[in-house]
């Protein structure tokens, strides 16, 4: 287990739910990876990289909705800026992406 955090310090992460709207392969990318447009609803759309590409085709992304963190700083990773971070669960070496249950208006918080 990490480092115990103060209750307050996990309600600094920004996670929000939102929509793929387009993938797109990452060739650059130093481990396979996918490049995702995302629609946050009100917060707009961002972009991120994601190494997802051992269980999800791109086809099975296309409208999937996800859990994210919304907050970080930017990241460029190759020729790519990647504008927040997909969660997933670490399965062994493959990443089970986080999802609501049922569909949620994008840009919902998660709490």
């Amino acid at each position: 287990m990490s480092e115990a955090i103060s209750f307050e310090d996990f309600t600094k992460v920004d996670l929000r739910v939102g929509t793929i709207i387009e993938v797109n392969d990452f060739p650059e990318a130093r481990n396979p990876a996918f490049q995702l447009t995302i629609d946050f609803g009100d917060l707009g759309i961002k972009k991120s990289s994601a190494q997802i590409t051992a269980l999800y085709e791109k086809k099975d992304l296309l409208h999937k909705q996800i859990v994210a963190v919304v907050n970080f700083p930017k990241k460029q990773i190759a020729q790519f800026m990647s504008e927040c971070l997909v969660m997933g669960a670490v399965n062994g070496k493959d990443v089970v992406l986080l999802n609501p249950e049922i569909k949620v208006k994008n840009g919902s918080i998660v709490s």
